[in-house]
């Protein structure tokens, strides 16, 4: 029994008092209304008009009735109007994992933009790794990432992905930072500041092949998570970290360098369970790369490299 659909046509028969015009404001033949009003009568086991005279008339059991199904029915709308929300991604919980060395202005406009766009939808954020990340969407903890890249994973649908050419950030009184961009090869004799393996290891593997590839092999890798960290270790010069333009703003008295023939970039990619994504995963994929993107091309246009841009990231830190 449809009880909605039934109490929908008692109300537009309590209302009118009156079939033939309940029908025609229903829009639907009078014999079927009233077969509606009567299954509904069996089925609450009351009557609810009385029908003894020329007109008709509501009885005691359907006068309660006309407040309940407005009630219900209200309900009811309000029901389907949260689901149907939920079902567009604009209302519910999302929980979405970003990089620890996500700055707050970045974090900020995330959220600011998804709010704009789904006001009733909650942002769960958790603070991950990559390979966290990963690990928590396959183990269905998590609805989207921020990953980055190279990850392999088939099981995952990707957003739009946003890449970062990486530089060498060292002490400013450094012989490094008199070139205008060095070679990895040039990196030679200097410790190089990396997060640990297990943060990322696909990129972990990356970064250190690529710098063998271009005749650079550090004599020891230092592990650092923390940009704050990575800075303190550069300045006491105890390694040159691998980062974008704009990580050198953080601290005035380091440099940041471009790499000649730009060997190393950093992708960042959104990414969410294929099967059985969150409906609201597709959009904030689509807002971080949007927010992201929009730094890396304020960092492209600074005129020069010691330049403090709006946005960074320790890319090498995941």
């Amino acid at each position: 029994m449809d009880l909605s659909r039934h109490l929908r046509h008692f109300l537009a028969v309590a209302e009118e008092l009156h079939f033939g015009r309940a029908a025609e404001r229903l829009g639907m033949a009078q014999p079927p209304l009233s077969q509606s009003v009567r299954r509904l009568e069996r089925e609450l086991g009351v009557a609810l008009f009385d029908r003894s005279r020329r007109s008709i008339a509501l009885t005691p059991a359907g006068r309660l009735l006309v407040d309940e199904a407005r009630g219900l029915l209200a309900a009811d709308a309000r029901l389907r109007a949260v689901m149907s929300g939920v079902r567009d991604g604009t209302l519910g919980t999302l929980r979405a994992g970003v990089p620890p060395d996500t700055p707050a202005t970045a974090l900020r406009e995330m959220l600011r933009r998804t709010a704009e766009q789904a006001p009733g939808l909650e942002i769960d954020l958790h603070e991950l790794t990559s390979a966290e990340q990963l690990r928590a969407l396959d183990e269905g903890r998590l609805d989207v990432g921020l990953p980055h890249e190279p990850f392999h994973v088939p099981e995952l649908a990707r957003g739009p992905s946003v890449s970062h050419r990486l530089g060498v950030v060292v002490p400013r009184l450094s012989p490094l930072a008199r070139r205008d961009a060095p070679a990895l090869a040039d990196l030679a004799g200097h410790d190089l500041i990396l997060a640990p393996r297990g943060a990322a290891p696909e990129w972990h593997d990356h970064v250190l092949d690529t710098c063998r590839d271009h005749g650079y092999v550090p004599p020891r890798v230092r592990h650092a998570r923390n940009p704050d960290f990575v800075l303190g270790l550069v300045l006491a010069g105890q390694g040159v970290a691998l980062a974008p333009a704009e990580f050198a703003g953080r601290q005035p008295r380091v440099a940041w360098r471009p790499l000649a023939g730009h060997p190393l970039t950093a992708t960042v990619t959104p990414a969410w369970p294929a099967r059985s994504a969150h409906p609201a995963a597709p959009r904030f994929a689509a807002i971080a790369a949007e927010v992201l993107a929009g730094a890396s091309a304020q960092a492209t246009d600074l005129t020069s490299p010691d330049t403090p841009g709006p946005w960074s990231v320790v890319f090498a830190e995941r």
